[in-house]
């Protein structure tokens, strides 16, 4: 049943979006106000900024979705989402802000000298954000499925116009402020909820969440199936029934006994009390499997350990890779701005995942029918409707609604900014209204990918686009700030091979590759050996090619490390005046 209450606050954070997206016109004049914002940002808007744009529909909704589903394991997703700035913080966060280029692309030419360089760095600028930018379209597409009753596809297309418009106003200058705004509402729309129906609304005893998921359903549930299901109903149980059951269309009551084959688009609603069916394709983990610390790829412990190692080197080190959050780093006035930032962006995101495993824990206990549809994604959006009643559980829906569309469009925006930064600056060389322009262009197409993507799991997508950031732009930023001796030649050979071999372990795994054993480790959690490979790579090259060397490397060094109050000249003089120069609009 479509919520008016929750309709309203979607609408209300959409069109705050889009008016914050246009007051942009007014203030975003020059290409430093539509990609760095001016370099004006204080730290603390900063810090909520990025966290607005880093809590993407993977920490929202994603997280809670896959613990429910796969367990505790999954709850490495969000250690990896916060430590990886740990990561960020000491290795890359002020030598970055220091060198004072805009993008990844102007990094690399402006450490090694290579035109060549900037453009596989511009492509993999354009890959790592359309993976990303997926999930988050996935994301908006459930949410207002669970929230309008509308088809997916409605949601995919409402989120990549909201935001394409809005990136196309005002850029880097207005979008900051939506986003700091966003996160905010985020925090607000998961833990006021977590905390109310943990403690305050009536559940089943916290010490069954180590028993076996639950057999019953605590009340009148709606089940829906977005696709073919099997069930197995060991006990007879009347339902009612609309769509395709065991091949025929039904409307009405129906009594479910033994092997049940449900068609896409059928609903079952069960009544309170009524005995939860097992599931033919995602069974019900047991308590003691379901607290297991371990990651499992698609429900099953293949490899454990290496899967886990997997998720936690993508994650501990994709954040470095992320394009959308480093160009963060330029809009702060100076490195220890950026030092600051990156320090409040830490104690944020800590605060932040504590939640969704509380989403999990509630799920478990409270929402069989969520097993069911094979739907663990909506856990955060169904749970205050399954677990609380009237008034409250109207509001709380609301609440979680809006929060939910605040990330994916946060996400988006920065990722959208990225990729348009990216085309515009790195590629067209233009000004702003080329950046108008290829805004428009990469918000169509990520809109257009979105749709293709709607029966993965968003934190599945998520941990993907960590893993290609990770073997691709982690090694070069590490090196290139932390080795002299990297040569052009080694980092552009190491982007390929990381890049190539962990997007075609994605691809692959997409293609429905490596489904059990090792191949579905190594497909499906790629980092684990890709990242080696691309520092491996980039190493050994560098040293085999010493000719291509920059000219000026303890210069560039110095530009990276040594504070701007300490420098012997300015920092353009520093690195050749290569990437304080901007184009004119």
């Amino acid at each position: 049943m479509v919520e008016p209450v929750a309709v309203g606050a979607v609408v209300a954070v959409a069109l705050v979006t889009l008016t914050l997206g246009a007051r942009g016109v007014r203030v975003s004049r020059t290409p430093a106000d539509f990609l760095v914002a001016a370099r004006q940002v204080p730290p603390v808007t900063n810090a909520s900024a990025i966290s607005g744009e880093y809590l993407s529909a993977a920490s929202f909704l994603g997280i809670a979705g896959l613990a429910l589903q796969t367990g505790l394991g999954a709850l490495w997703y969000a250690v990896g989402y916060a430590a990886g700035y740990l990561v960020l913080l000491a290795t890359v966060a002020a030598p970055l802000r220091r060198f004072g280029a805009y993008t990844i692309p102007d990094f690399a030419e402006g450490r090694l000298d290579s035109a060549l360089l900037r453009k596989a760095a511009t492509v993999m600028v354009l890959v790592i954000s359309l993976f990303y930018v997926l999930p988050q379209l996935n994301g908006a597409g459930i949410t207002l499925q669970e929230v309008f009753g509308s088809p997916y596809w409605l949601g995919v297309v409402t989120a990549g116009s909201v935001v394409t418009l809005a990136i196309a106003s005002g850029g880097m200058k207005s979008i900051t402020v939506v986003q700091a705004f966003q996160f905010w509402l985020k925090l607000v729309a998961l833990g006021v909820p977590a905390l109310l129906l943990l403690t305050l609304v009536r559940h089943p005893p916290l010490a069954q969440v180590a028993g076996p998921a639950p057999a019953v359903f605590p009340r009148r549930t709606l089940v829906r199936f977005p696709s073919a299901e099997v069930l197995h109903v060991a006990h007879p149980v009347l339902v009612t029934a609309r769509g395709l059951v065991d091949g025929v269309r039904r409307h009405g009551p129906l009594r479910l006994a033994g092997t049940v084959r449900v068609g896409a688009g059928a609903a079952l609603t069960f009544p309170a009390h009524a005995p939860a069916p097992a599931v033919g394709s995602a069974p019900a983990l047991s308590g003691r499997a379901w607290s297991l610390p371990l990651v499992r790829i698609d429900g099953r412990l293949d490899h454990p350990l290496a899967a886990t190692y997997g998720v936690i080197v993508a994650t501990f080190l994709g954040a470095l890779g992320l394009p959308h959050i480093l160009v963060r780093f330029y809009t702060n006035p100076d490195g220890q701005a950026a030092r600051r930032t990156t320090t409040y962006v830490v104690l944020l995101l800590s605060a932040f995942y504590l939640l969704p495993g509380l989403f999990a824990l509630l799920g478990r206990l409270s929402a069989p029918g969520l097993y069911l549809s094979g739907r663990s994604d909506d856990v955060v959006l169904a749970l205050p409707h399954l677990v609380a009643a009237g008034a409250l559980a109207r509001a709380l829906g609301a609440l979680v609604a809006a929060g939910a569309f605040a990330a994916f469009l946060s996400t988006t925006s920065g990722l959208v900014i990225a990729m348009a930064g990216a085309l515009s600056h790195d590629v067209v060389r233009g000004g702003t209204t080329a950046f108008r322009v290829a805004a428009l262009l990469v918000g169509t197409l990520a809109t257009v990918g979105g749709l293709a993507v709607g029966d993965f799991s968003i934190n599945i997508l998520v941990g993907w686009a960590f893993a290609v950031a990770a073997s691709s732009f982690c090694p070069l930023l590490i090196l290139g700030i932390w080795w002299p001796r990297l040569t052009w030649v080694g980092a552009l050979a190491g982007i390929a091979v990381g890049g190539a071999a962990s997007s075609g372990a994605v691809l692959a795994t997409m293609a429905g590759a490596g489904s059990r054993g090792w191949p579905a480790v190594l497909l499906g959690t790629p980092a684990i050996w890709t990242v080696p490979l691309a520092f491996l790579t980039m190493v050994l090259v560098s040293r085999a090619t010493p000719q291509a060397l920059p000219a000026d490397v303890t210069g560039k060094l110095l530009a990276l490390h040594l504070p701007e109050h300490l420098r012997p000249g300015r920092r353009a003089e520093a690195r050749e005046g290569r990437t304080e120069r901007v184009p004119a609009s």
